[in-house]
């Protein structure tokens, strides 16, 4: 389990696609992989990946097919800026919003527009998870937990502070890009009862 509290400085330094898996590789700081093991579960742009190998500046992770499909990862480059968590340490502060790491779906950016220090970015809601997006409730954007600012005619807002476009890939987002879109796990929950349970 995350809390969309991500750290940036982190990036793309190996990949191998073979059809639908990814081996990755990822730089990141020494002091984000203190204590690091293998079998330990990190987020990268949201997604909750298994650390497979480690260097004291690097880890590796595999991704199956399921993931390859469900994620903006199939578009990865070597270089691409990356956002990532450690999971949740139950002694800790809890911050941000319950993110599970289970990605729902990729969505486009639609605009982006600056309004005095925050960056506003509109995106397309998918139609089948219009009812799990409503405004001031939370959603993570490649890891990043948000406050979602509005929500209508299947598109929503949110906003970046400055030190979220500091610390984060979403500031350098351009219009059409992709993003890892994870809902809001109470607002499953409630979708599916108010749907009559699992279909």
């Amino acid at each position: 389990m995350f809390s969309g509290l991500v750290s940036g400085g982190s990036h793309i330094s190996e990949l191998k696609i073979n059809q639908h898996t990814i081996k990755m590789t990822v730089t990141t700081s020494a002091s984000f992989l203190k204590d690091i093991q293998t079998g330990d579960s990190i987020a990268i742009n949201g997604c909750c990946l298994t650390v497979e190998a480690f260097t004291p500046t690097t880890f590796t992770v595999t991704m199956m097919p399921q993931t390859f499909k469900k994620t903006s990862f199939k578009n990865a480059q070597v270089g691409d800026a990356v956002n990532v968590e450690r999971a949740m340490l139950a002694s800790g502060r809890f911050e941000g919003h319950i993110v599970t790491g289970h990605i729902d779906d990729t969505i486009s950016l639609v605009s982006r527009q600056a309004n005095e220090n925050a960056l506003e970015l509109i995106l397309a809601i998918p139609k089948h998870l219009t009812n799990q997006i409503v405004s001031q409730g939370s959603v993570a954007l490649n890891g990043v937990s948000l406050t979602v600012m509005w929500a209508k005619d299947n598109q929503f807002a949110v906003g970046l502070i400055p030190h979220t476009q500091a610390e984060t890939n979403l500031a350098s987002l351009q219009v059409g890009d992709e993003v890892n879109l994870e809902t809001d796990i109470l607002a499953k929950y409630v979708a599916s009862n108010l749907k009559g349970g699992p279909k």
